[in-house]
């Protein structure tokens, strides 16, 4: 499957790494790194995320940072979707 960024998902990578990237410029790349990898995982296991109670939206938290994609597995598509990328302590999706 392909992957697609919402324009929210994008910004959420980049607000993230500018964020950790004020104290730490390699930390800032090493999780930014580690989101996009798992977004690598979701586009060859598309239903390996947790289903949520919004209709066709999963959640999948990222290995050892946890942070929180939300995303569709859209088939006719070919693609997931990301969109959005929270850090756990940030209030879930809606």
């Amino acid at each position: 499957m392909k992957l697609r960024f919402t324009r929210r998902a994008a910004q959420d990578i980049a607000e993230i790494a500018d964020f950790i990237g004020e104290q730490d410029s390699a930390a800032a790349q090493r999780v930014r790194a580690n989101i996009l990898d798992s977004l690598e995982i979701l586009t060859l296991y598309p239903r390996i995320g947790r289903r949520q109670s919004i209709r066709d939206v999963r959640k999948f938290v990222t290995p050892r940072y946890g942070y929180v994609i939300y995303y569709l597995a859209d088939d006719t598509a070919g693609e997931i979707v990301a969109l959005t990328i929270r850090h756990p302590a940030r209030e879930p999706f809606e």
